[in-house]
C-alpha cells in the first residue's frame, strides 16, 4: 500500500512553511499507472514547532487496508481523479500560507465561448440544459474597458428589511415591477429581470470558460467580491429603473433576532417582491433555521434563535480569525474541490435551502422541485429576497473586518487582480477588479447600524459533558479513517502538534481541525456538526437541536450545484476547517495531547465520506 502525499502544491503553498497534511493509505486500486513518488512530501513541510511536543509525528494516517469494507466503499465514494489533483489545493494546504506567492489572478470570463448551464440538481431528475450567458456577447470582448466607481453626492443606505416603511417598500416593488416588465417587452435586455437572475446561473452552473476551464464563484475567497459587484450594479439598475440614484437594496437581518424571519414586505401574494416558489414554512413569521438542511427543526424558537446566535459566533469569530478562513481558499480554474469561507458556509447556505421549495414536492407548474428558487443556485435570482440576503451577507463583510485584530482583506495581488464581467446600469459592458470593491463608502453605499447580539454570544455555561472526555477509551483517529459512510455519530481521538502555546504563539499560528477528502452528492443537501470533548455519544444524540453547547467546534453544509449536462460524476470533494484555539482555552484542553472529537451527521450522512482528519498549526 502506497502512502498518499502532495506532490503538486497549490501556489498558495509555495514558499510556506505549512506542518504535514494527513497522510492516508488508499486501496491499491487508486494506484494503478500511477507513479510510485505520486504524492512526495514539500521541504516546507519541515517546521520547528513551539510550545511542548511529542516526540511522535501528529500525522493521523488513515489506514484503509485493514478493514475491507472500508476500501469498498471508499472506492465508491473517492474519485481517482480527485486523487490526481494532489492536496495542493484543498483548503488545508490553502490556508497555511496566506502570505505566499502569487498566482495569476482570475480574468473575466471568456464571453465568446459561454455555453449551456445545467438547470436541475436532483437525484431523481435528469440534468438539462440552460440557457443563461448574457445578451447581447458584447462584440469588443477584448477591448470591454475597465469600470471605474463614479462620485457620489449622497451615500446610498442599505437598511434592514424589517424597518421599511410604506414609502420604501411601494419604491422597491415599483422598481421590481419595471425590472420584470422588461422580460415581456425586450427579453434581451441585460438589465431586465431574468437576466439579471441569469448572471448568478452563468457565473455558477458551469456556462462561463476560462482557457477552457469551467469558472465558478462559489467555495473560494471569489465569493465575496463577485457577489457584492453583482449587488452593486443590481442596486444601481433598479435605482435607474425609477429615477433616484439614492435607491438602495434592503438587508436580511437575519443575524439579530428582531430580522431572524422572513421579511413581511416579501410575503405579500401579488406584489413582485412575491415568490410562489418559496417553501410554504417561510411565512407566518417562522423563525428562520441559520443552519437549515430543509427539514423541520423539532424545537423551541428559544433554542432556535440561540442556536442561530451561537453558530453566528462561530462562523464570524471562533472559526474566522484568519482572513482565507474567513473569505475561502485560493481559487484554481478547474479545481473541483469546495473550500468555502466560514459565511458562505454557514449560514449563506442554509438561508438558501430554508427558503426554497421543499425538494420532490410539486412547483406551481406541475414539475418537481430540485429546491427552486432560493435552493438551487441556476435559479435563486429569480427570488427577490436572494439579493436582500446576500446584502447581510455582504454585509458580514464589513462587520467582520470591524472586530479588527488579523480580519483583514487579503492583500495578494491573484485575488485582488481578479475579475468578472457586468453590465452597468445603462446596458454598458464593464470589467471590474476584486481591487476596486473592498470599501463599500468608496463605491458608494454603506450599511444602516444594527446591534450585533452574536458577538456576545460566546459559548460557556452549556456543557454536554463535565470535565476531560476521556480519550483514552476512544479509538485513535487513524482507526476510524477513512469514514466510509457518516451514517452515525463517530468520536475519536486526535494528537495536536503542540501543547501549551504562549499568547504570542497563539497570535501567531492558529490551531485547526481538519477534515481532508470529504465526499459526497454534489445534487444533495448534507450537514455534519464538529464537537470537541465529548466521548458520549448518547449525550450528543439526545441533544442535536441544541448546539449552544460549549463543545461545538462548527458544522459543515453544501447546497446542490451540478455543472456540466454531460457529467455524470455526482461526486464533489470538500475540504473543512474548524479553528480550535478559543475552544481548546474555554473547555480547558491547552495542556492536552489528545483530544475527542464527535462528529455528527445531520443530513445525508448515509453518503458521506471523510478520508482523514489531522490537526494543523496555520500562518494566519
Amino acid at each position: 500500500m502506497k502512502p498518499c502525499r502532495a506532490n503538486a502544491p497549490h501556489p498558495s503553498t509555495m514558499a510556506s512553511t505549512n506542518l504535514p497534511l494527513c497522510t492516508f493509505n488508499f486501496p491499491s486500486s487508486y494506484f494503478s499507472n500511477t507513479s510510485s513518488s505520486f504524492f512526495a512530501k514539500k521541504p516546507s513541510q519541515l517546521l520547528s514547532l513551539h510550545g511542548r511536543r511529542r516526540n511522535q509525528s501528529f500525522k493521523v494516517s488513515c489506514n484503509a487496508d485493514s478493514t475491507g469494507e472500508h476500501d469498498k466503499n471508499l472506492e465508491a465514494n473517492l474519485d481517482r481523479r480527485d486523487l490526481l489533483l494532489g492536496l495542493g489545493g484543498l483548503y488545508g494546504a490553502a490556508n497555511l500560507a496566506p502570505l505566499a506567492a502569487s498566482a495569476t489572478p482570475i480574468p473575466i470570463p471568456d464571453l465568446k465561448t459561454c455555453g449551456p448551464a445545467t438547470k436541475t440538481a436532483c437525484p431523481d431528475n435528469p440534468k438539462i440544459s440552460y440557457s443563461c450567458c448574457p445578451p447581447p456577447i458584447p462584440t469588443n470582448y477584448d477591448t470591454i474597458p475597465y469600470y471605474k466607481l463614479p462620485t457620489m453626492t449622497k451615500i446610498r443606505m442599505r437598511s434592514p428589511a424589517q424597518n421599511a416603511d410604506e414609502e420604501y417598500i411601494a419604491k422597491y416593488n415599483l422598481a421590481i415591477s419595471k425590472m420584470k416588465e422588461l422580460d415581456k417587452t425586450e427579453p434581451l435586455n441585460p438589465l431586465g429581470f431574468k437576466q439579471q437572475a441569469n448572471i448568478h446561473c452563468a457565473y455558477c452552473n458551469g456556462a462561463y470558460l476560462i482557457g477552457g476551464k469551467q469558472l465558478q464563484v462559489h467555495n473560494s475567497w471569489l465569493f465575496f467580491p463577485f457577489h457584492r459587484w453583482y449587488l452593486y450594479f443590481y442596486e444601481r439598475i433598479l435605482g435607474t429603473l425609477i429615477g433616484d440614484p439614492t435607491f438602495a437594496l434592503p438587508y436580511w437581518n437575519w443575524d439579530n433576532p428582531k430580522g431572524m424571519r422572513l421579511p413581511p414586505m416579501y410575503d405579500v401574494e401579488g406584489s413582485s417582491l412575491y415568490d410562489e416558489r418559496r417553501n410554504p414554512h417561510v411565512r407566518n413569521r417562522t423563525i428562520v433555521d441559520l443552519g437549515s438542511t430543509g427539514e423541520e427543526v423539532q424545537t423551541t424558537e428559544l433554542q432556535l434563535l440561540t442556536n442561530n446566535l451561537a453558530l453566528m459566533y462561530r462562523q464570524m469569530v471562533t472559526n474566522a480569525p484568519c482572513p482565507l478562513l474567513f473569505f475561502g481558499s485560493p481559487y484554481v480554474l478547474g479545481n473541483n474541490i469546495d473550500t468555502p469561507g466560514t459565511i458562505e458556509n454557514i449560514p449563506h447556505i442554509p438561508v438558501h435551502i430554508w427558503t426554497g421549495t421543499e425538494r420532490g414536492k410539486p412547483l406551481p407548474n406541475g414539475e418537481k422541485s430540485c429546491g427552486e428558487d432560493m435552493g438551487n443556485f441556476y435559479s435563486a435570482g429569480l427570488d427577490p429576497v436572494f439579493y436582500c440576503h446576500h446584502a447581510n451577507v455582504d454585509r458580514m463583510w464589513n462587520e467582520w473586518k470591524a472586530m479588527g485584530g488579523k480580519r483583514k482583506d487579503l492583500t495578494r495581488k491573484d485575488w485582488l487582480d481578479s475579475e468578472f464581467f457586468f453590465y452597468d446600469e445603462n446596458k454598458k459592458p464593464y470589467r471590474v477588479k476584486i481591487s476596486d470593491c473592498l470599501d463599500t463608502k468608496q463605491m458608494g453605499y454603506d450599511y444602516a447600524p444594527m446591534p450585533t447580539p452574536w458577538r456576545n454570544f460566546r459559548p460557556e455555561l452549556k456543557k454536554a459533558t463535565t470535565g476531560k472526555a476521556n480519550t483514552a477509551s476512544l479509538p485513535k483517529a487513524e482507526e476510524i479513517f477513512p469514514i466510509a459512510k457518516l451514517d452515525k455519530a463517530i468520536s475519536f481521538s486526535i494528537t495536536r502538534p503542540a501543547t501549551g502555546r504562549t499568547r504570542d504563539e497563539k497570535n501567531q499560528k492558529e490551531e485547526l481541525l481538519t477534515f481532508n477528502y470529504i465526499k459526497y452528492d454534489d445534487r444533495k443537501y448534507i450537514r455534519f456538526d464538529v464537537f470537541l470533548n465529548v466521548d458520549d455519544k448518547k449525550n450528543i444524540n439526545a441533544n442535536l437541536n441544541e448546539i449552544n453547547k460549549i463543545e461545538f467546534a462548527g458544522s459543515y453544509t453544501n447546497l446542490p450545484h451540478v455543472h456540466k449536462a454531460d457529467d455524470t460524476d455526482h461526486t464533489a470533494s470538500a475540504t473543512f476547517q474548524v479553528a480550535i484555539t478559543e475552544l481548546l482555552e474555554d473547555i480547558g484542553l491547552e495542556d492536552e495531547e489528545d483530544i475527542a472529537v464527535t462528529l455528527v451527521p445531520k443530513k445525508g450522512g448515509q453518503g458521506t465520506s471523510i478520508a482523514c482528519a489531522d490537526i494543523q498549526l496555520a500562518d494566519c
